[in-house]
């Protein structure tokens, strides 16, 4: 096997490689996990009683 052989080979499994991890990401089983994810920025956050976020904040 010469290096030019070895090179195709490799660049095709990573194009095969490539192609798994776009239909791992954008698969619909995948979608709630994500969505779930993407909103637990917002999890720790709990309003306060008048609903300001930035009631015991210092004024500038």
């Amino acid at each position: 096997m010469d290096y030019g052989t070895f090179r195709g080979l490799y660049t095709l499994l990573l194009i095969i490689l490539m192609a798994g991890i776009i239909l791992w990401a954008f698969s619909k089983r995948r979608k709630a996990s994500f969505d779930e994810a993407a909103n637990l920025i917002f999890a720790d956050e709990e309003p306060t009683r008048d609903g300001n976020k930035n009631a015991g904040a210092k004024p500038e």
